[in-house]
């Protein structure tokens, strides 16, 4: 069946049948655990990617599962988006691409899985962005400096987080308007990677299902993680996102010893 697929230009030769079993499985388990914590599967989700799929489609695959992903939490709480912070933050965010897809063709692999593996490693155990006093010039230049780093290392959202006035939004004003710079973020992303060349047609069939796995995890998810006790279930994830990114980390050293 794959193989008629592949044939019929439907299906990525890059992606098994197994890589997309577990894939899609686990796009409803990442949806999940943001949807019950927060943040976090996005970043999950893009060690998953670099684990199964080549380092060059990773972060085009990854930004369409998000941009998935985000489209649905933004929709439904579109009543509650602060339109004037989305305005600000896309002036910026339409520099950030243009420049970020200037570099993002010529960085050899190696560069790639060292940025993605020391980015992994930073979210799990550096120090959390501090709240930052925001204005309409610092969304702009916020929508720059994150689209531009969302082109290389796609999970930006607890970045993207700390730009947000969060003593002045409600908790619905929060999630939505996140959401919503998120989708703004990666739809620039992908028009940018269209531009570049990426086969997107490729991977319509599985990025669907992709989408459509994450929507149930979002819906289910918080039910079921829930009851879970936190505490051990974000160790337990650090542990998966530490080994790995040193994966990542020793993939690299191997590339640029070669």
């Amino acid at each position: 069946m794959i193989g008629e697929l592949v044939d019929m230009g439907l299906w990525p030769e890059a992606l098994s049948g197994f890589s997309a079993v577990f894939l899609i499985i686990s796009s409803m388990f990442t949806s999940a655990f943001t949807a019950a914590f927060g943040l976090g599967g996005g970043v999950v989700m893009l060690a998953l990617l670099v684990h199964f799929l080549p380092i060059a489609v990773v972060i085009p695959i990854h930004g369409v599962i998000q941009m998935g992903s985000n489209s649905s939490r933004a929709i439904l709480l579109r009543h509650f988006i602060d339109w004037k912070i989305i305005l600000y933050f896309l002036i910026g965010a339409i520099v950030g691409a243009f420049i970020g897809g200037q570099f993002v063709v010529i960085l050899p692999e190696q560069f790639l899985l060292t940025i993605l593996g020391l980015f992994i490693l930073y979210v799990v155990w550096g120090p959390k962005p501090k709240k930052i006093q925001p204005n309409k010039y610092i969304f702009a230049i916020g929508g720059a400096i994150v689209t531009f780093l969302t082109m290389f290392i796609g999970a930006t959202g607890p970045l993207l987080m700390s730009f947000l006035p969060r003593s002045k939004l409600s908790p619905e004003q929060i999630s939505a308007t996140h959401g919503m710079l998120m989708v703004v973020q990666h739809g620039l992303k992908l028009i940018i990677f269209g531009i570049l060349g990426f086969q997107f047609f490729q991977w319509a069939i599985f990025l669907s299902i992709m989408v459509a796995g994450g929507f149930i995890g979002s819906n289910l998810g918080c039910f079921i993680l829930n009851k879970l006790p936190e505490k051990w279930f974000k160790i337990g994830m650090n542990v998966i996102l530490t080994l790995l990114a040193l994966r990542m980390l020793y993939e690299a050293i191997l590339l640029w010893r070669s």
